[in-house]
């Protein structure tokens, strides 16, 4: 069994009792430590507190609904979150990526698929946080800098979560090359593109708008077409 990450702390905000017990039995089993939340109008002030290594945040629950806990804990909370839901909605997943999800799973989600997702989660969190501290790129009036996790444009720090984060660093390290969406879900998913998801393209049409790009007529960060992305070095 995979043990890399072993003892790092999930919390899971799942109104279930039974399927939250279950989950967390099964996490345990693998070697994490596991926190539960029952209720969401907590579901806030649990994570901030426990600050744990990922969240599995379910859409639905009593109090506060996930997407409500997402993007109020977001701005004060930066490690990975996994939406789960039993709707298959294709809104509720863009919706649950603007909030500042990492990751969207539909219900019921088999476990091992489900340690799968929080370990790629997991691995792309660390692996770019352990970057050196002078892995620093700059483009004219952009920065960005994955020693601390941060960017800045004009010289202000821009708001980014952590998901958009990596993919901007992940584009930016390619400047010049067009990185196919096959690549971006490799790097930052660990898993393969299912030619259906939405999330990266989510994640780009947010992060446009924040680099000082024009989303309607892009410079920064090229769409091309039936390929991937660009990110352009001297744009």
């Amino acid at each position: 069994m995979e043990c890399a990450l072993e003892n790092d702390h999930i919390l899971i905000i799942e109104d279930d009792e039974r399927l939250a017990a279950l989950t967390k039995e099964y996490l345990e089993g693998s070697g994490f430590k596991v926190s539960v939340e029952h209720d969401g109008s907590r579901g806030v002030k649990t994570i901030l507190s426990l600050r744990p290594d990922l969240v599995i945040l379910d859409l639905m629950l009593p109090g506060e609904d996930g997407l409500s806990i997402c993007r109020r804990v977001r701005p004060q909370y930066a490690g990975p979150i996994l939406m789960l839901t039993a709707r298959t909605d294709d809104m509720d997943q863009v919706l649950g990526l603007e909030m500042g999800a990492d990751d969207y799973v539909p219900k019921p989600v088999p476990p091992r698929v489900l340690l799968a997702r929080m370990r790629a989660l997991l691995r792309r969190s660390e692996t770019v946080e352990t970057a050196p501290s002078d892995a620093r790129l700059e483009f004219k009036d952009l920065v960005v800098d994955a020693g601390t996790r941060e960017a800045w444009l004009n010289a202000e720090r821009i708001d980014l979560t952590s998901a958009e984060f990596d993919l901007l660093w992940l584009l930016a390290s390619n400047a010049g090359r067009v990185l196919t969406r096959e690549e971006i879900f490799s790097a930052l998913r660990g898993i393969k593109y299912d030619g259906q998801d939405r999330s990266i393209d989510v994640r780009v049409s947010r992060i446009r708008p924040k680099i000082g790009d024009d989303p309607h007529h892009p410079q920064r960060i090229k769409t091309v077409r039936s390929k991937g992305y660009l990110f352009v070095r001297d744009a």
